[in-house]
């Protein structure tokens, strides 16, 4: 392992020390500490509660190569990632789109009608499910309402003497699963 610098140490014992961050990310962080401490692979792995050297191995290769980002877990195999940022800017820029009722059928957007203007459209996403727009959505920050329409999370619209008011709650992303 390559020795640490101070600023890659002193993060590495801020996240193995940290109690919200991911129970993987500390357990890599501490098992990276061993390691710069001389600890063998086999005893690094041993001291989370861990068997496999071989894994202490990989995750050293990645650290040298990366630095503290190793940390993060990868994509964990499955199927790669179909729709990337410039995809997910391309749905919520046409859900934020006002539906035309002549062009679009619709007065609000729906996943289903949401899906064909997006299939429809010349640069849209002619594979495009409604599984994909509303785990996109969701992640947004939006939730499918029982008024039939898309709500943002954590904003309500209260009717004040002065006429409507939006109000939001700022705790809403710690609310979130």
């Amino acid at each position: 392992m390559r020795p640490l610098t101070a600023e890659e140490r002193s993060t590495l014992e801020q996240i193995s020390r940290a109690r919200s961050e991911p129970a993987s990310h500390v357990e890599r962080a501490k098992v990276l500490l061993s390691v710069a401490d001389g600890a063998s692979y086999t005893a690094a792995a041993r001291s989370v509660g861990r068997r496999s050297n071989d894994a202490v191995a990989a995750l050293v290769a990645r650290f040298n190569c990366a630095g503290v980002l190793a940390i993060a877990p990868r994509h964990g195999g499955g199927r790669s990632i179909q729709y990337g940022a410039t995809e997910r800017a391309r749905i919520l820029s046409e859900f934020r789109r006002t539906p035309d009722r002549a062009q679009d059928g619709t007065a609000t957007w729906s996943r289903t009608t949401l899906q064909e203007a997006l299939r429809k459209a010349a640069d849209g996403l002619p594979q495009i499910s409604t599984f994909t727009i509303w785990w996109v959505l969701r992640d947004a920050g939006s939730t499918w309402q029982l008024s039939r329409t898309w709500c943002p999370t954590g904003t309500a619209t209260r009717t004040r003497k002065a006429g409507p008011v939006d109000v939001i709650d700022l705790d809403t992303t710690a609310k979130k699963p």
